[in-house]
């Protein structure tokens, strides 16, 4: 089981890692490309099944290295094989927990995490971790959800946000904090003047980009985790998930339908 200040409402399974795959460097950590060298070492803390922990490994070539954490193990099998298909030697993976990383104090350039806050039940203390970590004048770089958009109106994916919060607000998470990481970094022992602010966006509107979202968060409703402790802790019914589902496939078969999420992003010199 999964320590307490764990509270991840999702689970590893097809519909779920078939999201996380879609990230990259460059569609979802790009505000971190001015700072990779040749020899960065980097931490991904929450890296799931390895896709941007893998082109990160990529970006620091010939010298750097990139080590990706994971609370369960669960993702980290078919992590390794990916960096394996991809001839990607300077990336491992292994089992940590973001509130006690195994690795001696300023062991890295760089610590990295997208979209793990939001999981958790303390991110302060996560954040002070991932900084306890990171080298004297290193990065400590976070991007999170902070607010979801889309057209048409559609009361199905409206509940399916709903629900989602209501589901990780039960489990002491913090849902779509991007707004207010810069806060959260101050707590941790940054300083306001060493944490840079932006944001960053995720749009999907071709037939192919609503496929991969829309069909994916459909494929959630009908299978997933989400989808069995909803039913299970009596947050939705079935009837309540066929109902998002359905919403979701009218979403990607409406050549208008737009979706749009906004991140928060703190970049942090320590």
């Amino acid at each position: 089981m999964p320590p307490p200040t764990q509270t991840y409402a999702n689970d590893h399974s097809t519909p779920v890692l078939r999201t996380h795959n879609w990230r990259t460097l460059s569609n979802s950590a790009s505000y971190l490309f001015p700072y990779l060298q040749p020899n960065t070492h980097i931490l991904d803390v929450g890296c799931g099944p390895g896709s941007i922990t893998i082109d990160l490994a990529k970006h620091v070539l010939p010298h750097g290295r990139v080590v990706g954490v994971e609370y369960v193990s669960d993702p980290l099998p078919a992590a390794q094989s990916l960096a394996d298909a991809e001839g990607v030697s300077n990336v491992s993976f292994q089992v940590g927990d973001i509130h006690a990383l195994p690795f001696e104090d300023e062991s890295f350039d760089v610590v990295h995490a997208h979209q793990v806050l939001q999981h958790i039940a303390d991110p302060v203390a996560a954040v002070r971790e991932m900084r306890r970590v990171v080298k004297k004048g290193g990065i400590v770089a976070v991007r999170e959800s902070a607010s979801l958009t889309w057209y048409p109106d559609s009361e199905g994916i409206e509940a399916w946000v709903k629900l989602g919060e209501r589901m990780r607000r039960a489990r002491g998470a913090n849902p779509h904090p991007g707004r207010m990481l810069h806060v959260w970094a101050k707590e941790a022992g940054f300083e306001r003047e060493r944490i840079k602010t932006g944001a960053g966006t995720w749009c999907f509107s071709t037939p192919e980009e609503r496929e991969y979202w829309g069909g994916s968060m459909e494929e959630r409703m009908r299978s997933s985790g989400f989808a069995r402790d909803a039913l299970r802790d009596g947050f939705a019914s079935a009837e309540d998930l066929d109902g998002m589902a359905r919403a979701w496939r009218a979403f990607v078969e409406d050549d208008d339908a737009w979706f749009g999420l906004l991140h928060g992003e703190v970049l942090c010199w320590k």
